[in-house]
Protein backbone atom coordinates (compact mmCIF):
# COMPACT_ATOMS: atom_id res chain seq x y z
CA UNK A 1 0.00 0.00 0.00
CA UNK A 2 1.44 3.35 -1.05
CA UNK A 3 0.58 7.03 -1.01
CA UNK A 4 1.13 8.69 -4.38
CA UNK A 5 1.08 12.47 -4.85
CA UNK A 6 -0.23 13.59 -8.23
CA UNK A 7 2.14 15.49 -10.54
CA UNK A 8 1.31 17.70 -13.53
CA UNK A 9 0.10 15.64 -16.48
CA UNK A 10 -0.81 12.54 -14.44
CA UNK A 11 -3.94 10.59 -15.25
CA UNK A 12 -5.54 7.79 -13.29
CA UNK A 13 -4.80 5.35 -16.07
CA UNK A 14 -1.11 6.29 -16.21
CA UNK A 15 -0.83 5.93 -12.44
CA UNK A 16 -2.66 2.60 -12.52
CA UNK A 17 -0.30 1.33 -15.23
CA UNK A 18 2.75 2.49 -13.28
CA UNK A 19 1.69 0.58 -10.16
CA UNK A 20 0.10 -2.31 -12.07
CA UNK A 21 -3.25 -1.89 -10.37
CA UNK A 22 -6.78 -1.44 -11.62
CA UNK A 23 -7.88 2.14 -12.44
CA UNK A 24 -11.27 1.24 -11.00
CA UNK A 25 -9.61 0.35 -7.67
CA UNK A 26 -7.91 3.75 -7.49
CA UNK A 27 -11.17 5.48 -8.38
CA UNK A 28 -13.13 3.52 -5.76
CA UNK A 29 -10.61 3.75 -2.91
CA UNK A 30 -10.11 7.49 -3.37
CA UNK A 31 -13.77 8.34 -4.13
CA UNK A 32 -12.86 10.02 -7.41
CA UNK A 33 -15.90 11.34 -9.23
CA UNK A 34 -16.61 11.27 -12.96
CA UNK A 35 -14.93 12.32 -15.24
CA UNK A 36 -12.05 11.03 -13.12
CA UNK A 37 -10.09 14.28 -12.94
CA UNK A 38 -7.10 14.87 -10.67
CA UNK A 39 -5.24 17.94 -9.43
CA UNK A 40 -1.57 18.51 -8.72
CA UNK A 41 -0.67 17.70 -5.12
CA UNK A 42 -3.61 15.36 -4.56
CA UNK A 43 -2.67 12.34 -2.42
CA UNK A 44 -3.91 8.96 -3.66
CA UNK A 45 -3.96 5.66 -1.83
CA UNK A 46 -2.64 2.84 -4.01
CA UNK A 47 -3.34 -0.76 -3.00
CA UNK A 48 -0.78 -2.99 -4.71
CA UNK A 49 -1.93 -6.35 -3.38
CA UNK A 50 -3.56 -8.30 -0.56
CA UNK A 51 -1.06 -7.31 2.10
CA UNK A 52 -1.44 -8.30 5.74
CA UNK A 53 -2.14 -5.35 8.05
CA UNK A 54 -0.32 -4.48 11.23
CA UNK A 55 -0.64 -6.55 14.40
CA UNK A 56 -0.86 -3.35 16.51
CA UNK A 57 -4.26 -3.68 18.25
CA UNK A 58 -6.39 -0.55 18.17
CA UNK A 59 -9.83 0.36 19.51
CA UNK A 60 -11.52 2.61 16.96
CA UNK A 61 -14.51 4.86 17.50
CA UNK A 62 -16.47 7.39 15.49
CA UNK A 63 -19.11 9.92 16.50
CA UNK A 64 -22.29 10.14 14.41
CA UNK A 65 -25.67 11.84 14.54
CA UNK A 66 -28.88 9.85 13.90
CA UNK A 67 -29.31 11.59 10.54
CA UNK A 68 -26.21 9.92 9.09
CA UNK A 69 -26.89 8.32 5.70
CA UNK A 70 -27.33 4.56 6.17
CA UNK A 71 -24.87 3.72 3.37
CA UNK A 72 -22.18 5.93 4.96
CA UNK A 73 -22.69 4.21 8.31
CA UNK A 74 -22.63 0.74 6.75
CA UNK A 75 -19.46 1.60 4.81
CA UNK A 76 -17.72 2.79 7.97
CA UNK A 77 -18.80 0.28 10.63
CA UNK A 78 -16.45 -2.51 9.43
CA UNK A 79 -13.62 -0.27 10.65
CA UNK A 80 -15.16 0.75 14.01
CA UNK A 81 -14.91 -0.97 17.37
CA UNK A 82 -17.42 1.54 18.75
CA UNK A 83 -20.13 3.78 17.32
CA UNK A 84 -20.61 6.85 19.53
CA UNK A 85 -24.16 8.10 18.97
CA UNK A 86 -24.49 11.86 19.43
CA UNK A 87 -26.18 12.68 21.70
CA UNK A 88 -28.34 12.57 24.82
CA UNK A 89 -28.78 15.71 26.89
CA UNK A 90 -30.39 16.16 30.30
CA UNK A 91 -32.63 18.56 32.15
CA UNK A 92 -32.10 20.46 35.41
CA UNK A 93 -34.02 17.65 37.12
CA UNK A 94 -31.56 15.04 35.85
CA UNK A 95 -33.89 13.54 33.27
CA UNK A 96 -32.32 12.37 30.01
CA UNK A 97 -33.26 14.11 26.77
CA UNK A 98 -32.94 11.76 23.75
CA UNK A 99 -31.67 12.82 20.31
CA UNK A 100 -34.22 14.61 18.16
CA UNK A 101 -34.25 11.68 15.74
CA UNK A 102 -34.65 8.05 16.81
CA UNK A 103 -31.27 6.34 17.10
CA UNK A 104 -32.36 2.74 17.59
CA UNK A 105 -31.70 1.88 13.93
CA UNK A 106 -28.08 2.95 14.47
CA UNK A 107 -27.77 0.74 17.55
CA UNK A 108 -29.05 -2.30 15.69
CA UNK A 109 -26.90 -1.59 12.63
CA UNK A 110 -23.78 -1.23 14.82
CA UNK A 111 -24.49 -4.52 16.58
CA UNK A 112 -24.95 -6.27 13.22
CA UNK A 113 -21.39 -5.17 12.31
CA UNK A 114 -20.03 -6.25 15.71
CA UNK A 115 -19.44 -2.62 16.69
CA UNK A 116 -20.38 -1.50 20.20
CA UNK A 117 -23.00 1.29 20.31
CA UNK A 118 -22.09 3.96 22.87
CA UNK A 119 -24.48 6.55 24.34
CA UNK A 120 -22.91 10.01 24.24
CA UNK A 121 -24.02 12.28 27.10
CA UNK A 122 -23.75 16.05 26.66
CA UNK A 123 -25.03 18.95 28.82
CA UNK A 124 -26.88 20.64 25.97
CA UNK A 125 -29.50 23.29 26.68
CA UNK A 126 -32.53 24.06 24.53
CA UNK A 127 -30.35 25.98 22.05
CA UNK A 128 -28.16 22.95 21.43
CA UNK A 129 -25.11 24.50 23.12
CA UNK A 130 -23.01 23.30 26.05
CA UNK A 131 -24.42 24.70 29.29
CA UNK A 132 -22.04 24.79 32.26
CA UNK A 133 -24.85 26.04 34.56
CA UNK A 134 -26.65 22.76 33.85
CA UNK A 135 -23.53 20.82 34.88
CA UNK A 136 -22.97 22.99 37.95
CA UNK A 137 -26.57 22.62 39.15
CA UNK A 138 -27.21 18.92 38.53
CA UNK A 139 -23.86 17.57 39.71
CA UNK A 140 -23.98 19.55 42.96
CA UNK A 141 -27.44 18.27 43.89
CA UNK A 142 -27.36 14.63 45.13
CA UNK A 143 -30.99 13.96 44.18
CA UNK A 144 -30.65 15.35 40.65
CA UNK A 145 -27.35 13.57 40.10
CA UNK A 146 -28.85 10.28 41.32
CA UNK A 147 -31.74 10.75 38.90
CA UNK A 148 -29.29 11.35 36.04
CA UNK A 149 -27.30 8.22 36.89
CA UNK A 150 -30.50 6.17 37.16
CA UNK A 151 -31.73 7.50 33.80
CA UNK A 152 -28.39 6.71 32.19
CA UNK A 153 -28.29 3.11 33.35
CA UNK A 154 -31.95 2.53 32.48
CA UNK A 155 -31.50 3.87 28.95
CA UNK A 156 -28.31 1.90 28.33
CA UNK A 157 -30.05 -1.30 29.46
CA UNK A 158 -33.32 -0.72 27.62
CA UNK A 159 -31.78 0.31 24.31
CA UNK A 160 -28.94 -2.21 24.27
CA UNK A 161 -26.07 0.25 24.42
CA UNK A 162 -22.61 -1.03 25.40
CA UNK A 163 -21.54 1.97 27.43
CA UNK A 164 -21.49 5.73 27.95
CA UNK A 165 -19.23 8.50 26.65
CA UNK A 166 -19.31 11.69 28.72
CA UNK A 167 -18.68 14.76 26.57
CA UNK A 168 -18.97 17.80 28.85
CA UNK A 169 -17.28 21.01 27.69
CA UNK A 170 -16.70 24.47 29.18
CA UNK A 171 -16.91 23.14 32.74
CA UNK A 172 -16.32 25.80 35.39
CA UNK A 173 -12.99 25.62 37.22
CA UNK A 174 -14.87 25.37 40.53
CA UNK A 175 -16.61 22.22 39.23
CA UNK A 176 -13.40 20.40 38.32
CA UNK A 177 -13.57 17.93 41.21
CA UNK A 178 -17.33 17.35 41.21
CA UNK A 179 -17.17 16.59 37.50
CA UNK A 180 -14.42 14.02 38.06
CA UNK A 181 -16.48 12.57 40.91
CA UNK A 182 -19.48 12.25 38.58
CA UNK A 183 -17.37 10.43 35.97
CA UNK A 184 -16.08 8.11 38.70
CA UNK A 185 -19.61 7.35 39.94
CA UNK A 186 -20.82 6.75 36.39
CA UNK A 187 -17.91 4.38 35.74
CA UNK A 188 -18.56 2.41 38.92
CA UNK A 189 -22.26 2.08 38.14
CA UNK A 190 -21.68 1.08 34.52
CA UNK A 191 -18.85 -1.29 35.34
CA UNK A 192 -20.99 -3.07 37.97
CA UNK A 193 -23.56 -3.73 35.25
CA UNK A 194 -21.15 -4.80 32.51
CA UNK A 195 -20.82 -1.50 30.64
CA UNK A 196 -17.95 0.90 29.91
CA UNK A 197 -17.43 4.62 30.49
CA UNK A 198 -15.24 7.01 28.54
CA UNK A 199 -14.75 10.77 28.86
CA UNK A 200 -13.78 13.38 26.27
CA UNK A 201 -10.95 15.72 27.27
CA UNK A 202 -10.13 19.19 25.95
CA UNK A 203 -6.61 19.29 24.42
CA UNK A 204 -4.50 20.48 27.36
CA UNK A 205 -0.71 20.81 27.36
CA UNK A 206 -0.26 21.53 31.09
CA UNK A 207 -2.10 20.82 34.32
CA UNK A 208 -3.12 24.40 35.11
CA UNK A 209 -3.70 25.62 31.56
CA UNK A 210 -5.97 28.68 31.73
CA UNK A 211 -9.21 29.01 29.80
CA UNK A 212 -12.82 27.92 30.17
CA UNK A 213 -12.26 24.98 27.82
CA UNK A 214 -9.49 23.55 30.05
CA UNK A 215 -9.89 24.52 33.69
CA UNK A 216 -12.70 22.10 34.50
CA UNK A 217 -10.85 19.08 33.09
CA UNK A 218 -8.38 17.41 35.47
CA UNK A 219 -6.50 14.84 33.39
CA UNK A 220 -5.24 12.87 36.37
CA UNK A 221 -8.62 12.65 38.13
CA UNK A 222 -10.56 11.88 34.96
CA UNK A 223 -7.99 9.36 33.75
CA UNK A 224 -8.35 7.50 37.04
CA UNK A 225 -12.16 7.75 37.01
CA UNK A 226 -12.97 6.55 33.46
CA UNK A 227 -12.20 3.33 31.65
CA UNK A 228 -10.91 5.32 28.64
CA UNK A 229 -10.34 8.95 27.68
CA UNK A 230 -10.54 10.65 24.29
CA UNK A 231 -8.17 13.55 23.64
CA UNK A 232 -10.05 16.07 21.48
CA UNK A 233 -6.94 16.89 19.48
CA UNK A 234 -8.54 19.08 16.82
CA UNK A 235 -10.09 22.52 16.29
CA UNK A 236 -6.91 24.60 16.26
CA UNK A 237 -8.26 25.76 12.94
CA UNK A 238 -11.97 26.33 13.61
CA UNK A 239 -15.10 28.11 12.41
CA UNK A 240 -14.37 31.54 13.89
CA UNK A 241 -10.59 31.40 14.08
CA UNK A 242 -7.86 32.33 11.59
CA UNK A 243 -6.99 29.91 8.78
CA UNK A 244 -4.74 27.06 9.88
CA UNK A 245 -4.65 23.28 10.06
CA UNK A 246 -7.48 21.72 12.08
CA UNK A 247 -5.08 19.32 13.80
CA UNK A 248 -1.45 20.40 13.23
CA UNK A 249 0.77 17.53 14.28
CA UNK A 250 3.14 19.49 16.60
CA UNK A 251 0.10 20.70 18.59
CA UNK A 252 -1.36 17.21 18.72
CA UNK A 253 1.96 15.79 19.88
CA UNK A 254 2.25 18.32 22.73
CA UNK A 255 -1.18 17.29 24.04
CA UNK A 256 -0.23 13.61 23.96
CA UNK A 257 3.12 14.30 25.62
CA UNK A 258 1.33 16.00 28.51
CA UNK A 259 -1.50 13.44 28.68
CA UNK A 260 0.81 10.48 29.22
CA UNK A 261 2.27 12.20 32.30
CA UNK A 262 -1.19 12.08 33.90
CA UNK A 263 -2.93 9.08 32.30
CA UNK A 264 -1.62 5.61 31.33
CA UNK A 265 -1.24 5.38 27.52
CA UNK A 266 -3.37 2.22 27.49
CA UNK A 267 -6.34 4.39 28.52
CA UNK A 268 -5.81 7.12 25.91
CA UNK A 269 -7.52 7.43 22.53
CA UNK A 270 -6.43 10.07 20.03
CA UNK A 271 -9.09 12.32 18.56
CA UNK A 272 -8.91 12.78 14.79
CA UNK A 273 -10.94 15.25 12.68
CA UNK A 274 -12.75 13.92 9.64
CA UNK A 275 -13.38 17.35 8.12
CA UNK A 276 -11.77 20.59 7.01
CA UNK A 277 -12.58 24.30 6.76
CA UNK A 278 -12.94 26.77 3.90
CA UNK A 279 -12.11 30.41 4.78
CA UNK A 280 -12.86 33.45 2.62
CA UNK A 281 -9.94 35.88 2.59
CA UNK A 282 -8.88 38.23 3.96
CA UNK A 283 -9.67 36.81 7.37
CA UNK A 284 -11.24 39.31 9.77
CA UNK A 285 -11.66 38.27 13.41
CA UNK A 286 -15.28 38.48 14.53
CA UNK A 287 -16.50 38.68 10.94
CA UNK A 288 -15.11 35.76 8.96
CA UNK A 289 -16.93 32.46 9.44
CA UNK A 290 -15.29 29.38 7.93
CA UNK A 291 -17.43 26.75 6.20
CA UNK A 292 -17.07 23.15 7.38
CA UNK A 293 -16.40 20.75 4.51
CA UNK A 294 -15.61 17.08 4.09
CA UNK A 295 -12.16 15.89 3.07
CA UNK A 296 -13.36 14.45 -0.25
CA UNK A 297 -15.35 17.65 -0.85
CA UNK A 298 -12.16 19.67 -0.30
CA UNK A 299 -10.35 17.76 -3.05
CA UNK A 300 -13.33 18.21 -5.38
CA UNK A 301 -13.18 21.98 -4.80
CA UNK A 302 -9.48 21.99 -5.64
CA UNK A 303 -10.12 19.99 -8.82
CA UNK A 304 -12.99 22.25 -9.89
CA UNK A 305 -10.83 25.36 -9.51
CA UNK A 306 -7.67 23.67 -10.84
CA UNK A 307 -5.92 24.53 -7.57
CA UNK A 308 -2.67 22.87 -6.58
CA UNK A 309 -2.87 21.11 -3.21
CA UNK A 310 0.10 22.01 -1.01
CA UNK A 311 1.34 20.17 2.06
CA UNK A 312 2.62 22.00 5.12
CA UNK A 313 5.83 20.27 6.28
CA UNK A 314 5.38 21.41 9.89
CA UNK A 315 1.66 20.93 10.45
CA UNK A 316 1.75 17.86 8.18
CA UNK A 317 -1.59 18.91 6.75
CA UNK A 318 -2.76 19.73 3.20
CA UNK A 319 -4.13 23.10 2.10
CA UNK A 320 -4.81 25.09 -1.07
CA UNK A 321 -6.00 28.46 -2.35
CA UNK A 322 -8.68 29.15 -4.92
CA UNK A 323 -10.69 32.13 -6.17
CA UNK A 324 -14.45 32.17 -6.67
CA UNK A 325 -16.57 35.17 -7.67
CA UNK A 326 -13.55 37.40 -7.21
CA UNK A 327 -12.98 36.26 -3.60
CA UNK A 328 -9.90 34.29 -2.62
CA UNK A 329 -10.34 31.29 -0.33
CA UNK A 330 -8.01 29.02 1.60
CA UNK A 331 -8.91 25.45 2.55
CA UNK A 332 -7.25 23.32 5.23
CA UNK A 333 -8.34 19.68 5.42
CA UNK A 334 -7.11 16.13 6.07
CA UNK A 335 -5.77 13.65 3.55
CA UNK A 336 -4.13 10.25 3.82
CA UNK A 337 -0.71 11.86 4.40
CA UNK A 338 -1.95 13.77 7.44
CA UNK A 339 -3.82 10.70 8.65
CA UNK A 340 -0.71 8.53 8.33
CA UNK A 341 1.22 11.07 10.42
CA UNK A 342 -1.39 10.75 13.18
CA UNK A 343 -1.33 6.95 12.96
CA UNK A 344 2.44 7.04 13.48
CA UNK A 345 1.93 9.24 16.54
CA UNK A 346 -0.43 6.63 18.02
CA UNK A 347 2.25 3.99 17.58
CA UNK A 348 5.01 6.25 18.95
CA UNK A 349 3.15 6.67 22.24
CA UNK A 350 1.52 3.22 22.40
CA UNK A 351 -1.96 4.69 22.68
CA UNK A 352 -5.03 2.51 23.09
CA UNK A 353 -7.24 3.83 20.37
CA UNK A 354 -8.61 6.52 18.11
CA UNK A 355 -11.85 8.50 18.01
CA UNK A 356 -13.10 10.33 14.89
CA UNK A 357 -15.11 13.51 15.04
CA UNK A 358 -17.17 12.73 13.07
CA UNK A 359 -18.07 10.03 10.54
CA UNK A 360 -20.99 11.76 8.81
CA UNK A 361 -19.07 11.92 5.51
CA UNK A 362 -17.29 8.89 4.11
CA UNK A 363 -13.49 9.06 3.76
CA UNK A 364 -12.86 5.59 2.39
CA UNK A 365 -9.08 5.84 1.86
CA UNK A 366 -8.66 6.79 5.51
CA UNK A 367 -10.38 3.60 6.67
CA UNK A 368 -8.40 1.41 4.31
CA UNK A 369 -5.17 3.02 5.53
CA UNK A 370 -6.26 2.62 9.17
CA UNK A 371 -6.83 -1.10 8.65
CA UNK A 372 -3.38 -1.39 7.07
CA UNK A 373 -1.75 0.29 10.09
CA UNK A 374 -3.66 -1.47 12.86
CA UNK A 375 -5.54 -4.57 13.89
CA UNK A 376 -9.01 -3.18 14.64
CA UNK A 377 -10.42 -4.66 17.85
CA UNK A 378 -14.02 -5.76 17.46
Amino acid sequence: MQIYVVSAGDTIYQIASRFRVSPDQIIYDNQITFPDRLTVGQALLIQEGNEIGSSYPLVTGGYAYPFIRPWVLQSTLPYLSELLIFSYGFTLEGTLVPPQLDEEWMIQTAISYRSRPILVLTPFDETGKFNNYLVHTVLRDPARKEQLLFSLLSTVQQKNYSGVDIDFEYILAEDREIFAEFVSETSELMRANGYTTSVALAPKTSRDQPGLLYEGKDYALLGAAADQVLLMTYEWGYTYGPPMAVAPLPNVRKVVEYAITEIPPEKIRLGIPNYGYDWALPYERGVTVAQTIGNIEAVDIAITHEAEILFDPTALSPYFYYTENGIQHVVWFEDIRSMQAKFELIKDFNLNGVGYWQIMKLFRANWILLAENFSIQK
